[in-house]
């Protein structure tokens, strides 16, 4: 009797505490609990899904609106001002994640800043052969050879047309959006593609990028050198500037980390010879860092991540120097936390983008990176993003407070 008893106690006992367990979990997913996510859930999710699987359910689940949203406000300190556009907050998220436009509603309630779409052909494409996106758990880095595989530019067109509306409410209050161009890999006229692109989606874009970056495309990054790029560049602005429409979107550029000294003052000439809008410094590295452990990083692609983050900032500050800060540029690479952020900014970033770490701390990374970045700012004497951008090359007794003009 005393065993029966007992035995019916413990299995009440188990019962109990697994629904508990399960409220616990339930409830730390759906408030975005940072430490659950990072600690616990992503990495979890990660030994149980394959990579590009995870990529596609994460879209799926924001477009479903099944992802805890963010319901922070943006401090004003962090609202920046740039190409005559204002952005609540300077966090966005780079191309490569949603590259359809899925989900970019989903997104925006995540808390980030702008969300930019894509990379996105002329024509549907299913890019590289898969497995091609591989996890560096130890390295806090993923390798990526997607290969554009793109929806095309109807189908995005039809896509975002369908929230046009929803959009310019977005923008005017501050979330822009981007959509980033590619060419189809076995396109014989890449200038055509990617004046197609302007064509067929400048007017539903706050700005569009030429991605001349990716490694998994034959033959794309050549285009970085100063005679195609400058034809290349010349031929989209003067599409962009053709568009009937009241407000043109701007027209950023996304260069490779891996580029010599002279490709760089080269690409920095043309960008301000021709006028172009902006650059996004960088794109993946097809090098190999000596600190990488994971056995995973002889795959071929890009590596993306905290691996990154070094030569990505490099990057920025000596394309802020190049440009004597005239041009404004969106960092990406390595961001995982407020710190990062703010890094890449003083080096000469006005906005940053992420993308790995959502891999390995999930969507309340967003906010974290938000809140760290502002209390970074006060503790160093800023007030305001503006005055953070480029402080790393000015005069050490200037840096505190540094008061620059916003770029517009």
């Amino acid at each position: 009797m005393v065993s029966s008893t007992l035995q019916r106690r413990l299995r009440e006992a188990v019962q109990v505490l697994g629904g508990g367990a399960c409220l616990f979990l339930t409830y730390c997913t759906a408030v975005g609990d940072e430490k659950f996510y990072a600690k616990h859930l992503m990495p979890t999710l990660r030994r149980i899904v394959d990579p590009e699987l995870a990529h596609n359910l994460t879209i799926k689940f924001i477009s479903w609106r099944l992802i805890p949203w963010s319901k922070c406000r943006d401090s004003s300190a962090l609202e920046v001002n740039v190409f005559g556009q204002k952005f609540k907050n300077p966090v966005g998220i780079a191309a490569g994640f949603d590259k359809h436009g899925e989900a970019v509603d989903g997104l925006y309630k995540m808390g980030f800043g702008f969300v930019e779409v894509g990379s996105v052909t002329p024509k549907p494409q299913d890019g590289n052969p898969k497995p091609r996106i591989f996890r560096l758990e130890p390295d806090k880095a993923v390798i990526n050879r997607y290969g554009f595989n793109s929806h095309g530019y109807a189908a995005v067109q039809q896509r975002l047309r369908a929230r046009s509306h929803t959009q310019e409410q977005l923008t005017k209050a501050g979330r822009p959006l981007g959509i980033n161009l590619g060419k189809n890999k076995l396109s014989r006229d890449a200038t055509a593609d990617y004046v197609e692109g302007v064509k067929q989606l400048g007017q539903l874009a706050d700005y569009l990028v030429v991605n001349l970056s990716s490694p998994n495309t034959p033959g794309l990054r050549a285009l970085q050198n100063k005679e195609d790029l400058q034809n290349l560049l010349k031929k989209v602005l003067e599409e962009r500037d053709a568009l009937k429409i009241n407000r043109k979107p701007a027209v950023f550029l996304k260069i490779a980390p891996d580029l010599t000294a002279e490709d760089k003052k080269d690409i920095a000439r043309v960008v301000m010879e021709l006028g172009v809008d902006g650059l996004i410094v960088t794109n993946t590295t097809v090098s190999r860092p000596q600190s990488l452990k994971d056995p995973l990083q002889s795959q071929p692609g890009g590596l993306s991540g905290a691996p990154l983050k070094e030569m990505s900032t490099q990057a920025v500050k000596d394309f802020y120097s190049l440009t004597k800060g005239r041009v404004p540029i969106i960092g990406v690479g390595g961001i995982s936390s407020g710190a990062d952020a703010l890094e890449k900014i003083r080096a000469g970033a006005t906005l940053v983008q992420l993308y790995t770490v959502f891999v390995y701390e999930g969507p309340p990374v967003v906010n974290k990176i938000k809140r760290e970045l502002e209390q970074l700012l006060k503790e160093q004497g800023f007030s305001s993003i503006a005055e953070a951008v480029g402080a790393d090359h000015r005069p050490r007794e200037m840096q505190l407070p540094a008061l620059v003009k916003d770029n517009v």
